[in-house]
């Protein structure tokens, strides 16, 4: 198990915060045992919670040619048939993977391929699986095209705790498969749009892991 570099703001400033906290308790309210116990499992607990969100587990992974895998850890809410508006501008399959505060929120790769497209959107912070959080909420829309002209496009949406997407890539970029592609802080889901047609591997409230599970596969 490592450390995300991307949540070093986040440890040095609870470890700030908790230094104030426990300095002040301790030169002034050291007499009372309550609030020393509260103030030290208040500095426990949020180490804790920015430790486990910013994890990034040390996996096995496997690039496979012809198989579009999980970009999230996190369970599949959505799968359906739309009209991408975007892009594509044509009707799409969507697979949505919601990732609870627990999950790991490091994303990756569904496809090797070329970049073709990438474009953030400043937006809401609804629920992140509000029927409309795909289109108002911020986010980011992502094209990847493979060695064969296959094409998906993904998209980091931010849920009511998530304020900020980062995006590691940019158009152009050769991309590989699985690799680390970006970071959704605190509570978020990744939209998937595939060709209609594309073989489903997965199923509704399923729980799928990021560079792991294959969520479909071109025919």
């Amino acid at each position: 198990m490592k450390f995300h570099k991307e949540g070093i703001p986040s440890l040095i400033i609870t470890l700030l915060f908790a230094a104030v906290l426990n300095g002040l308790i301790y030169f002034f309210l050291n007499d009372f045992m309550l609030i020393k116990v509260i103030g030290y499992s208040l500095s426990a607990f949020l180490l804790i919670v920015i430790l486990q969100f910013f994890r990034s587990p040390i996996r096995n992974f496997s690039p496979r040619e012809g198989d579009i895998i999980s970009p999230a850890d996190g369970k599949v809410v959505v799968i359906e048939e739309v009209e991408e508006t975007e892009y594509f501008k044509d009707k799409r399959l969507q697979v949505s993977v919601f990732m609870s505060p627990v999950n790991v929120h490091l994303n990756r790769y569904p496809i090797a391929g070329n970049l073709k497209y990438y474009k953030y959107h400043p937006g809401l912070y609804l629920v992140a699986w509000h029927p409309k959080s795909s289109t108002e909420n911020e986010r980011t829309t992502i094209v990847v095209e493979d060695n064969k002209g296959r094409s998906i496009l993904f998209r980091q949406v931010a849920g009511a705790l998530a304020r900020r997407i980062v995006f590691f890539g940019k158009e152009q970029d050769k991309v590989t498969q699985t690799d680390e592609c970006g970071f959704i802080k605190f509570g978020s889901r990744v939209d998937l749009y595939l060709p209609l047609g594309t073989k489903l591997n997965v199923k509704l409230n399923q729980k799928v892991k990021g560079g792991i599970t294959t969520i479909a596969q071109f025919n």
